[in-house]
């Protein structure tokens, strides 16, 4: 594990230490789980960006056209057994 010196102002570190009091954890396991999900947050864009990229509009339209003129039923028109 690291140690990294970590500067923040006094508002941000009165806050955080009330939020993780609040949710009976330490500091430094709230700041390290906000990293992640920031962290997580952006691969997951850069991911979407990435397919975004090799997708094709005749391949999206192929597929479309595969659907049919069917409509999705509604809640009412469903049995359920």
């Amino acid at each position: 594990m690291s140690t990294v010196s970590l500067r923040l102002p006094n508002f941000l570190h009165k806050e955080v230490k009330g939020i993780a009091k609040e949710e009976g954890i330490s500091i430094n396991q709230f700041i390290a789980t906000a990293l992640a999900e920031k962290m997580s947050a952006l691969r997951t864009q850069e991911y979407l960006e990435q397919r975004a990229a090799r997708g094709s509009s005749n391949k999206f339209n192929n597929a479309l056209s595969k659907v049919g003129t069917n409509h999705p039923l509604d809640e009412k028109d469903v049995a359920i057994k």
